[in-house]
């Protein structure tokens, strides 16, 4: 199957490691233009969009902080020009013990929420925004965990809250902006090998972590990659609304 995506402006938030290089890796073989979004990594965000040509650039934002996801949109918006898709990749998971002072787990808590929550639905609510203005079509890609769906253990509490919430946003954009021509989707893997997937395996351990795997091996980043640019395509579009499971039949809806 061939898929091109030339002539596309996409913003990928925590493009520059793990499953957001992934996905910003394959939709720019595809020709698209990505916008990678990164934190702290400059100097691999910088190289990514050097490697992935096509006129990607980085852009920096702390997602931790209230106002960076609308400013990140705005700096994205003016450079290239138009945002045709929004991929909401970037997230945490930090485990908070139940029996911590309330203030710490609170912290915990609060800042989960903002990368992972409220970060994303600003950037909806802008890409929203910016499509309906300007009369135009687009997609929405929310990758979120299968946690959002049927919890997860309490030390991560707030990352599965955090999910499911934006499990919610997605079904509500679908629903409401559909005749819009905005599409929206949920990817939902499970634990990912990447840096924060190993943190939680390393939380959780191996045989935790992995015992509910149906494959051989775990979930990687360029397992999650194409089915993105597939929903990118505008192929799935009757799709929207619907979540995807790519977490090796780990949870099933």
């Amino acid at each position: 199957m061939y898929i091109n995506l030339s002539g596309l402006n996409i913003l990928v938030t925590g493009a520059s490691k793990g499953i957001g290089k992934a996905i910003a890796t394959k939709l720019a073989e595809a020709g698209a233009t990505i916008a990678i979004h990164y934190n702290k990594n400059v100097r691999e965000a910088e190289n990514l969009a050097s490697v992935l040509g096509n006129e990607s650039r980085a852009f920096q934002a702390d997602l931790s902080k209230p106002d960076e996801a609308a400013n990140l949109f705005d700096r994205v918006a003016l450079e290239m020009g138009s945002i045709e898709i929004l991929v909401n990749n970037a997230g945490m998971a930090t485990a908070s013990d139940i029996s911590s002072k309330e203030g710490d787990w609170l912290d915990i808590w609060n800042n989960t929420l903002q990368v992972n929550l409220s970060s994303c639905a600003i950037l909806c609510k802008k890409t929203v925004e910016f499509m309906l203005k300007r009369n135009s079509t687009g997609r929405i890609i929310n990758i979120v965990d299968n946690a959002g769906f049927k919890g997860d253990s309490a030390e991560y509490m707030a990352y599965a809250a955090s999910k499911a919430g934006l499990i919610s946003i997605t079904k509500t954009i679908a629903q409401s902006y559909g005749k819009k021509g905005i599409k929206a989707f949920n990817i939902s893997p499970g634990i990912v090998r990447t840096e924060m997937g190993n943190g939680i395996i390393e939380t959780k351990g191996n045989d935790k972590a992995t015992k509910d795997i149906a494959l051989e091996r775990m979930t990687e980043p360029k397992d999650i990659a194409p089915m993105v640019t597939f929903l990118a395509s505008g192929m799935a579009d009757h799709a929207t609304g619907s979540t995807i499971d790519l977490n090796a039949a780990s949870y099933l809806h």
